[in-house]
């Protein structure tokens, strides 16, 4: 039922106001009010979400239900079923969470800045952002879904597959606008250079934070710059 729509029957009088509603609305005051209901219901919906997302990176998305959650937020499993009918919704609201997360933190940042290396800076930048936890308190939800649903078919593994594609594609696409910039040389392999530089993105989470190695940026950077200068040794060839 629309906001704007009368709670009372077409010309039905309301105790509260004496006056008739023969116009089918209600006044601006009790529109107002369902209105602020709806927003409170959603924001209190997407502070569910974000702590869903910080403690899928840390237990699992297999760990995560109603019950963990319920504990983490304060909040009865009764009160998360009404914004959350199964498991299996709130999942997939954790992922499409996810998405959105890194698309604010790594690639929309990285695509305001000029084309080729610049841009690619940018998504390395935003991707050892990610990685560290800036996000999320635990690990890369794309990376430990990758190995939790590695031999797991269903509509959880295709979209973290699909995601990851995604990732390797858009930093394929902007090593060839630095080889079209003469950034790089015509001879650089723009998906090498994406599954070289995912290998950078999974040694540096291990190293930070299951290895606990305090120099597992530096390394991932020195790691980065080896790269980019063998791409860019190609462009002095030519």
């Amino acid at each position: 039922m629309p906001i704007h729509m009368t709670l009372w029957p077409r010309g039905h009088k309301c105790a509260s106001r004496g006056k008739y509603h023969a116009s089918g609305f209600v006044d601006k005051p009790t529109g107002r009010a369902i209105l602020q209901t709806m927003q409170k219901g959603q924001l209190t919906r997407n502070a569910i979400v974000e702590q869903a997302l910080d403690t899928a990176a840390k237990v699992g998305f297999e760990q995560l239900s109603l019950a963990t959650l319920a504990a983490d937020t304060n909040m009865s499993k009764s009160g998360l079923y009404a914004h959350f009918k199964s498991k299996e919704v709130l999942q997939q609201a954790v992922l499409d969470l996810a998405v959105e997360r890194f698309g604010e933190i790594v690639i929309r940042p990285a695509m305001r800045q000029p084309r080729g290396m610049p841009r690619l800076q940018g998504l390395f930048e935003g991707y050892l952002e990610w990685l560290g936890g800036t996000v999320t308190q635990g690990r890369c939800l794309f990376t430990a879904l990758g190995q939790e649903y590695r031999d797991r078919p269903g509509s959880i593994r295709d979209l973290v597959v699909q995601s990851l594609k995604d990732w390797h594609s858009t930093v394929a696409r902007v090593v060839g606008d630095a080889i079209d910039e003469g950034h790089f040389g015509p001879d650089t392999d723009p998906r090498q250079f994406a599954f070289e530089l995912a290998g950078i993105g999974m040694a540096f989470q291990q190293s930070f934070k299951l290895l606990g190695r305090e120099d597992a940026e530096t390394m991932a950077r020195r790691a980065f710059a080896a790269l980019v200068a063998r791409a860019a040794e190609g462009a002095r060839r030519h």
